[in-house]
């Protein structure tokens, strides 16, 4: 019976393991295409996410990854990195695959720190056309470890 305790400990914790790395694969399948927007005036790299991710919309995930400490308007969602700052999206080179947002379902009473390591889990969405939002969206998120 002891065994069979360490044996199911064993899975669990490797199936969160891998979960939160199958996120972050996952995200990484989607190709980007450079096209014009009329009303921006501008190309942006555009998402044609594969069919094994849009699978996972609605579907609970967990992601890991650093906080980027980006100036979100009325601070509705954080954005979490699959690099830390000097390699995110933002700064040093990364593809838009390797960001989410994230929107928790109750704000957290405290301010995370730049770079901060943390783990989530919630729901995940897909963002197509509104280039005020990311591409890859964790919703009714909750903080696993911070």
């Amino acid at each position: 019976m002891k065994n069979w305790a360490v044996i199911c400990f064993f899975l669990f914790t490797s199936s969160s393991v891998i979960a939160q790395v199958e996120g972050w694969s996952a995200f990484a399948k989607t190709k980007f295409e450079t096209k014009y927007n009329q009303t921006a005036a501008e190309y942006f790299l555009m998402p044609n996410f594969p069919d094994d991710l849009k699978a996972l919309i609605g579907k609970e995930v967990s992601l890991e990854g650093y906080y980027m400490p980006i100036d979100v308007d009325g601070n509705a969602y954080i954005i979490l990195s699959k690099f830390p700052y000097s390699q995110c999206f933002f700064c040093g080179g990364a593809g838009p695959e390797t960001i989410a947002e994230v929107t928790f379902k109750v704000k957290p009473s405290f301010k995370f720190e730049a770079d901060q390591f943390i783990r989530v889990k919630g729901k995940v969405k897909l963002n197509e056309t509104d280039l005020e939002h990311g591409n890859f969206l964790v919703v009714d998120a909750v903080l696993v470890e911070k």
